[in-house]
């Protein structure tokens, strides 16, 4: 059963990672409609592949508690790393979830326009979330150590150029309009 329940969590953290990036990716690009063809993109997807992130993000996190159950309790061996730092791992886990479902709250209520949470709140949420969440998979996912540091470093630094790039667009669009 411990078995399964381990591989179920890795399987689910491996489709939950890609899928909160995506979701943060198209996130980026859906309000710039500079991007062109990828703002398109990103309207058509960006709601359902959010609601799909957070479907498995619920999934990871439900076989992540059980699995950590397993092995604080004793019944499957210690991870290769210390205790205190699964346990840490674990808590910055607890806080992306946190930061991701507070995210969701305030998208989901009907009067988020009437109180201070704006879309930029939200989206704020869901960034510190997804922040939360690749420092869990850097610190907690180093039994995909071969897959991860490849692939996290220079994802997040695309990430974070898109981000870059949208934000300087959206300087230079006051700046370049004319008063008409």
């Amino acid at each position: 059963m411990s078995q399964l329940v381990w591989l179920l969590d890795r399987g689910a953290a491996l489709v939950t990672y890609p899928a909160l990036y995506l979701a943060v990716l198209t996130g980026i690009l859906y309000n710039t409609e500079s991007f062109g063809m990828l703002h398109e993109a990103a309207q058509r997807i960006h709601i359902e592949l959010s609601v799909f992130a957070m479907i498995v993000t619920l999934l990871h996190a439900v076989l992540g508690v059980l699995d950590a159950w397993f092995v604080v309790t004793g019944q499957v061996p210690a991870p290769a790393y210390s205790m205190p730092y699964f346990l840490g791992g674990i808590t910055v886990g607890a806080g992306a979830l946190l930061m991701l479902v507070v995210a969701v709250l305030g998208f989901t209520d009907a009067k988020r326009f009437q109180r201070p949470w704006g879309p930029r709140v939200v989206h704020s949420f869901a960034y510190a979330g997804f922040a939360f969440g690749t420092i869990h998979a850097a610190a907690i996912g180093t039994d995909l150590t071969g897959l991860i540091r490849p692939l996290l470093g220079p994802s997040v630094a695309f990430l974070v150029y898109v981000l870059l790039l949208r934000l300087l667009v959206l300087r230079e669009i006051p700046s370049n309009a004319t008063p008409g």
